[in-house]
């Protein structure tokens, strides 16, 4: 029986071992850590969200620069299977009203204990900390174990390591120099789904009372390096030196691009979304009486809490006390970003294997019978369920064109 070794425990690992396994291969899955699946878990904090139920054009369109090469493996897995596939576990799913997609209990955990069964049930073997070393003499994979150094033999590789967002759950990118040696063509592991410092940091004074605190309702634009304007609502929060959040990860990918060509970006946040510029300009100049500025915004404006600290800290005292200059900074109000927060802290990672490394079944072409997949290549995608259905959806095509390289391809399931 030919054997194929998946080398990460993650979502992509175990969906190619799920579809070697159901090919008639024999199928070990290696990880570093005690035990797999500890991504998928932390993903599952506060709600498990497995994919989003958008149209496909526009859920395609979420991978930017790489949807053309992600469109393939959506093609032959969109979300509607997945969520099929998740019901066949035994985990009912159903539509949030954001569109995204959770397991009824919104857990993690019953959804993996039934994967992981089944998996052991059609014979896939886990073997724990194990940290894949790269190849020795005569191709054989290196590992180190507990016990020693630890060479293992197969028929086909599956490399689902992740990116490097996540070193203490495994995503550590110590794959990049061992395939580097190797030729393979790569992108450097950047941060994703990530906050961003503004230049000169925050005041004492708003850090020690309003970092944490959401800004609820805003929008934030800004304009690219190619002169591609990005508008977007939603909620960001204050860090202790910048912002994050969903609406701040949504546009992390150019924020950072246009940071790394530039040096710096400004941005404009909108802190009444919901009112014109006309509006905002009529009710800041609505007489105030004896009523101090803070409580004339908040009645006339909705302007509260963590936006009004903002617009003190950010606007010198005569633009405050000037209502044109003042209801144009509420609607428009500059930060300044000097550098996306560091990829240990982000939620994801672009970069990785290059696309053009890889031929249509997600084989090394300089390294034949190694396939990789999820994480680990070069793409990337915002929070709200595309994260976990592109790693399902690789994991699934890299078993089976391992299944096919190893000599299964007739029993290819769902080719």
């Amino acid at each position: 029986m030919p054997t194929v070794a998946v080398i990460g425990g993650g979502p992509a690992g175990l969906m190619a071992a799920e579809m070697l396994a159901a090919g008639g291969v024999q199928v070990d899955v290696y990880d570093t850590m005690p035990s797999v699946g500890r991504k998928f878990l932390l993903a599952g904090v506060g709600g498990m969200n497995i994919t989003h139920s958008e149209p496909f054009e526009a859920f395609v369109s979420r991978y930017g620069a790489r949807a053309t090469a992600i469109r393939p493996l959506l093609d032959a897995f969109p979300p509607d299977a997945l969520r099929a596939w998740v019901e066949t576990l035994g985990v009912e799913t159903f539509v949030g009203s954001s569109g995204r997609v959770f397991p009824r209990d919104m857990k993690a955990a019953p959804l993996l204990r039934a994967w992981l069964h089944r998996l052991r049930e059609s014979g896939v073997r886990f073997h724990v900390r194990h940290r894949w070393l790269g190849w020795g003499k005569l191709g054989a994979l290196r590992f180190s174990t507990p016990e020693g150094e630890h060479l293992v033999q197969a028929d086909a590789v599956v490399l689902a390591l992740g990116g490097g967002s996540w070193a203490k759950l495994g995503s550590d990118g110590a794959w990049v120099p061992l395939l580097a040696q190797r030729g393979v063509e790569l992108a450097p592991l950047l941060p994703s789904n990530c906050g961003f410092d503004v230049a000169g940091g925050w005041s004492e004074h708003l850090r020690s009372r309003f970092a944490g605190q959401p800004l609820k309702t805003v929008a934030l634009r800004f304009t690219d390096t190619a002169g591609q304007p990005h508008e977007r609502r939603g909620e960001l929060m204050l860090s202790d030196g910048g912002i994050e959040g969903s609406l701040v990860y949504a546009l992390s990918a150019p924020l950072r691009d246009a940071i790394a060509a530039q040096g710096a970006l400004t941005v404009q946040l909108d802190l009444a979304p919901d009112k014109t510029p006309v509006q905002v300009a009529a009710e800041v100049a609505h007489p105030r009486g004896a009523r101090s500025l803070s409580s004339h915004l908040q009645s006339r404006a909705g302007i509260r809490g963590v936006k009004m600290a903002l617009l003190r800290e950010i606007l010198p005292a005569d633009q405050l006390n000037d209502p044109i200059k003042l209801a144009h900074a509420i609607k428009s109000l500059p930060i300044t970003l000097a550098a996306p927060r560091p990829l240990a802290e982000a939620i994801s990672s672009a970069g990785g294997v290059r696309f053009e490394a890889l031929d249509p079944h997600l084989m090394l072409r300089g390294l034949p019978g190694v396939f990789c997949a999820g994480e680990m290549l070069d793409w990337e995608a915002p929070t709200g369920g595309y994260l976990l259905t592109a790693c399902f959806a690789s994991g699934r095509a890299a078993g089976q064109g391992a299944l096919r390289y190893a000599g299964c391809e007739s029993a290819s399931p769902g080719s």
